[in-house]
């Protein structure tokens, strides 16, 4: 449980003047930060305002009014009732919640709600205030093994103060269900640490026949899978040295190795006694980042790192399965009655896959937000870093002059999928050109420069061990005309 809560002084302090020299009387958004267990404390690193939704409408506004309750026939008038509430737009800010967690590295999370309103509007709408924060915890959960944990901070303008509240998300949707936490301001970003990490991975996932995994976009949910539980059991190295029991790190940026275990592939075990029709092969890197308290375990450090590898290739998925979506709303609107739409490569059934397919995955850039820290978005191989200002303006209310040379791309290349049959994979010198060492030729990149040298010199050593042994030959039939003679 969370026992305090510290909030940036900076950050709060501009959201607060921004409010307050606004005419709005209600506003509703995401709090930004982290919920430490080891230390029992939560840190709030920003408040993200969820912007309107599609129709233009605000996710939050005020109902009632300030009425006067005045008696027929009295002399007095009884003091004004406030019955103003709130009403929320629970589904968007939800939406916002899972958009904004895309964007989050390590240890960054959404770790409740925040709203601007007056004291009475927030206790007549307590209810509808637990709803909100329910919902957007089930949208952008913390981890794998979540807290059942959430922030709802209340920034009231009459009178002007801050307050939050602690709410669990296994309690009852009643006025019980928040608590008040100790709340105060200070200097949080200033202490945390950075921690970098670069994975590379490269799986073969057999496609059985007699499996229930057919379309492609399912393989490749299993093999997140498989990835998480790989990295449950890896060993972690801290700038060279082997992470132990130590408390906490010196210094400011971090570097992590994850050592792999050395496991038998499953997948292609439990296949081996079935006919295999196929094999995806998922490759790629992924670079994280993680951001913690200078006094939090360096174990949660690679646990963040972790856990922040995985949600980043399932973030990716999510994004082409919202595409595939898109693409399929758009059609059935403009289809006529007798065409056919063409199917997105990830949701084809493997099984009747005549021919290799590929899929890329977007790539992960990292674009600066506060102090040292980064956020982070997608890219599709067919977009620059001009469409990252839209989408941070929009969802994490960043100022629109951005300065897009400072973004890091450090995934050169995008994450590459494809599927093949068997034999293309296991006996590939019987195969054709596969589309990896034709892009390699196209390219002119240093797998196709190497692969053409390595054939010149296996050329050369055949034609020098021949040569050799013609020489051995003749050397010997002098060697025996001399001893005869």
């Amino acid at each position: 449980m969370v026992k305090a809560v510290v909030a940036e002084e900076s950050r709060l302090t501009i959201v607060e003047d921004r409010l307050a020299q606004s005419a709005i009387q209600s506003e509703i958004g995401l709090v930004i930060g982290r919920l430490s267990s080891p230390l029992d404390r939560g840190f709030v690193f920003d408040l993200i305002p969820t912007p309107p939704n599609d129709a233009g409408e605000a996710a939050c506004s005020l109902v009632g009014a300030i009425k006067d309750d005045k008696k027929k026939g009295s002399k007095g008038k009884s003091p004004a009732v406030d019955s103003s509430s709130l009403v929320i737009d629970n589904d968007w800010v939800a939406e916002h919640a899972r958009q904004v967690r895309r964007m989050l590295p390590g240890g960054v999370k959404v770790i409740g709600v925040y709203v601007w309103a007056s004291e009475t509007a927030v206790k007549n709408s307590t209810l509808m205030l637990c709803q909100a924060v329910k919902a957007v915890a089930e949208a952008a959960p913390l981890s794998v093994i979540d807290s059942e944990e959430r922030l709802l901070v209340h920034i009231c303008y009459s009178p002007r103060r801050w307050t939050c509240r602690n709410f669990f998300l296994t309690s009852n949707l009643t006025s019980n269900s928040l608590r008040p936490s100790d709340f105060k301001m200070g200097r949080v970003l200033t202490s945390l640490q950075t921690y970098k990490c670069i994975y590379n991975f490269d799986m073969r996932l057999p496609v059985s026949r007699a499996s229930n995994v057919q379309r492609l976009i399912d393989v490749i949910r299993n093999g997140i899978s498989i990835q998480a539980d790989v990295l449950k059991d890896a060993k972690a190295m801290i700038d060279g040295n082997l992470v132990v029991s130590a408390p906490s790190t010196l210094g400011d940026l971090h570097e992590i190795e994850l050592l792999l275990p050395f496991l038998k592939n499953t997948s292609l075990e439990a296949c081996r006694q079935k006919e295999v029709d196929g094999i995806v092969v998922f490759r790629g890197s992924v670079c994280s980042f993680a951001y913690l308290n200078s006094k939090e375990p360096i174990s949660e450090a690679v646990t963040e790192i972790k856990g922040d590898i995985i949600t980043s290739l399932q973030s990716r998925l999510d994004i082409i399965c919202d595409e595939v979506d898109a693409d399929k709303e758009a059609h059935d609107v403009h289809e006529d009655a007798n065409e056919v739409a063409s199917e997105h490569v990830s949701q084809l059934f493997l099984h009747s896959l005549r021919k290799q397919c590929n899929l890329s995955f977007p790539r992960r850039v990292f674009i600066p937000w506060l102090a040292d820290m980064y956020i982070c978005d997608y890219l599709q191989p067919s977009e620059t870093t001009a469409v990252l200002k839209e989408h941070c303006t929009e969802l994490m209310s960043m100022e629109a002059s951005m300065d897009m040379t400072t973004v890091l791309e450090p995934e050169k290349e995008a994450l590459s999928l494809s599927a093949e049959s068997f034999w293309d994979v296991a006996v590939p010198f019987q195969c054709g050109e596969t589309s990896l060492e034709k892009k390699n030729r196209d390219d002119g990149t240093i797998t196709g420069s190497n692969a053409t040298s390595s054939s010149k010199s296996s050329g050369i050593n055949i034609m020098m061990a021949v040569f050799v042994l013609i020489l051995a030959v003749i050397i010997g039939f002098v060697f025996l005309f001399m001893m005869g003679s």
